[in-house]
């Protein structure tokens, strides 16, 4: 089956043919490094990491790029309120220090800590704006020679009256513009379209680069198409984010890059839907903002988040309840403990026809959803269906050694896609095999005190024991 996916721009399902026959081009917006990344962020960021899995596992030459946002005005103003001293020039070296890293690096390391603990991979390129100032002016000067920009009191604006295109995405309709009427915010609302800003002048105490379009600083929606340009080309494959940098950020996007190009600037958009914590928006005033390292504090496990994200299709509204975390925690574990069951099968054999059957109808059905358009709960249903099976037969005795190790390796293969199969357990030490035989004793010898006080203690070293019908099993948690 061909991989397709939903393309916000013709707002249907298309097959993906990539600009390069066996390689994929992709560029993600990352994240605006003024704060901790929230979980609804993370629902965005781990939707583009199952689509960079998948893209992989189905054998493309990948490479993705995830741009860090470190001049915007919300940092600028971040930088107001701590009282960092920002009114000063920057020279020509765009690697060099500047005063607002002093806000950004900290969320930077944050935010690739917090990922990493979400099992979200490595991009192949993280550019940040603050280092890409000498090609975000050679963009806007290529933009200026199309003769769709114009200055005032030493901004630089786009005037989308002079792109017929522009809309495209959004659905916007050009005549309804005001003439005239230009905005300096780097975010605004989705009903107000006007001339945005590509370059703002020099403002008393905000950070500004000394550059030939004058004393002044980049606008949030020329920073991405420069890093995306330079990295993936003029035109490339895929280009992601949440559905509310659908307009104006995306849509201007496409305007200035176009204009700049004479180029299609990406083939296929595709936006995640929003979050909704227990029902409501997420919002500080509700006391239901949280971001990944709230959560952690409060004890869940990053990869049960991770899994409680992924369960539900990155297109359908999210609704993020703590009772729908413990249920992705509970199916998570009912994937653990099946590949533990599996370790432990001693009968030697072949593997039957039935059990070939079950296993490559499911491998086929799963790759059937994650190639539409990553239908993630109708694979994951699968891998439920297929784990519900398997155990029937563990438990009747009906398995061999070598269907064991074809299991394995079918929820090994998708979990290359979903990231959420514990780590392989490996071996444990003399001192805890030494406990686990005491426990194993002290249960024999009906010491039920010293029994719970020795599982107690493992737990807490991150060994979890279970009695079972064929004995005690152990497994590693967090």
């Amino acid at each position: 089956m061909s991989l397709k996916f939903f393309n916000t721009k013709s707002r249907k399902k298309e097959t993906f043919e990539p600009t390069e026959p066996g390689k994929a081009k992709l560029y993600t917006c990352g994240p605006t490094v003024y704060n901790y990344a929230h979980i609804g962020n993370f629902r965005t960021y781990v939707f583009e990491d199952v689509l960079r899995r998948h893209l992989k596992v189905k054998g493309f030459d990948l490479t993705h790029v995830m741009n860090i946002t470190d001049v915007e005005d919300k940092i600028i103003k971040r930088a107001a309120e701590q009282g960092i001293e920002l009114n000063q020039g920057n020279g020509s070296d765009s690697n060099a220090p500047i005063p607002l890293d002093e806000i950004t690096e900290p969320y930077t390391t944050a935010f690739h800590e917090d990922r990493k603990a979400l099992r979200i991979e490595d991009a192949e390129h993280y550019p940040r704006a603050t280092r890409y100032i000498p090609k975000i002016v050679d963009l806007i000067k290529r933009i200026q020679a199309a003769d769709v920009t114009y200055e005032s009191e030493g901004s630089i604006y786009f005037s989308i009256k002079k792109c017929p295109n522009y809309g495209c995405l959004s659905g916007f309709k050009i005549d309804e513009v005001v003439s005239g009427a230009r905005v300096d915010s780097d975010e605004y609302e989705k009903d107000d379209a006007r001339d945005f800003v590509l370059w703002k002048s020099r403002k008393e105490g905000e950070v500004y680069w000394e550059t030939e379009l004058g004393e002044g600083r980049p606008g949030w929606h020329i920073e991405c198409s420069a890093m995306a340009m330079d990295l993936l080309g003029e035109s490339f494959d895929i280009h992601c984010g949440g559905e509310d940098n659908i307009f104006p950020h995306h849509e201007n996007e496409i305007a200035q890059s176009e204009c700049a190009s004479n180029m299609q600037f990406v083939k296929y958009w595709l936006h995640s839907r929003h979050l909704r914590v227990e029902g409501e928006k997420m919002a500080k005033s509700s006391g239901n903002f949280f971001t990944l390292r709230d959560l952690t504090e409060k004890g869940y496990d990053p990869v049960n988040i991770r899994f409680a994200l992924v369960r539900q299709h990155y297109r359908d509204p999210l609704n993020f309840t703590f009772d729908g975390l413990k249920a992705a925690a509970e199916e998570r574990r009912r994937w653990t403990d099946l590949l533990i069951r599996l370790e432990e099968v001693t009968s030697e054999g072949e593997v039957s026809e039935s059990m070939k059957t079950l296993i490559e109808t499911a491998d086929r059905q799963i790759e059937e959803h994650l190639d539409d358009d990553l239908a993630t709960p109708q694979a994951i249903a699968r891998l439920h269906e297929t784990a519900t099976a398997v155990n029937r037969r563990i438990d009747s005795g009906e398995i061999q050694t070598a269907e064991a190790a074809e299991v394995q390796s079918l929820f090994k293969k998708w979990d290359r896609v979903f990231g959420v199969l514990d780590e392989e357990r490996g071996s444990l030490d003399e001192e805890i095999e030494s406990l686990i035989q005491e426990r194993l004793d002290a249960r024999k010898n009906k010491n039920y005190a010293r029994s719970d006080e020795i599982r107690d203690q493992l737990q807490a070293q991150g060994i979890i024991l279970e009695d079972t019908a064929q004995g005690t099993r152990w497994k590693r948690g967090s």
